[in-house]
């Protein structure tokens, strides 16, 4: 009897780590959305979303982003202020107004980075990405703080 209950106890502990096992490898094998190839599910200018956020960042939030953390994917139509590299060479584009607060900084993948080294400053593109984080303003800092979307590649110059 206590042979047969300490083997059926393995089988458990054996079939668990196995199923256990079996949905960790498919979620963290799980593809990728591919924000290029999916159209946007909202286009504006970007002096629009950085307002949206300023006013009401949880209503923005709420707006933009979904249940699960993602993204929606997003086309913003803005003025070119800086274009910079960061740490991994990707472009970082800043889309911000003459006198605006706020900007979107819009950060490129390897594989689109190329499609940014035509861009110039003052040049008017509408860059297609997910948001990240939303624009606000420090108090400690007394700073504004630019809308962060990454995966961007451009779709208009």
């Amino acid at each position: 009897m206590k042979k047969e209950i300490v083997k059926w106890g393995l089988i458990l502990i054996v079939s668990g780590g196995v199923i256990g096992g079996g949905v960790i490898l498919y979620i963290f094998n799980m593809p990728h959305r591919d924000v290029q190839a999916a159209s946007a599910d909202y286009q504006m200018e970007a002096r629009q979303l950085v307002s949206e956020y300023l006013a009401d960042a949880g209503a923005a939030n709420n707006k933009y982003l979904q249940e699960e953390g993602d993204s929606k994917i997003i086309a913003i139509t803005g003025i070119v202020a800086s274009i910079d590299e960061d740490m991994k060479q990707q472009k970082v584009v800043l889309l911000k107004d003459a006198g605006e607060k706020a900007g979107i900084s819009c950060t490129f993948m390897a594989s689109t980075n190329a499609n940014a080294e035509n861009l110039r400053k003052g040049n008017k593109v509408t860059i297609k990405g997910v948001i990240r984080s939303g624009a606000g303003y420090d108090e400690d800092l007394e700073l504004y703080e630019d809308v962060i979307m990454e995966k961007c590649d451009v779709l208009h110059n």
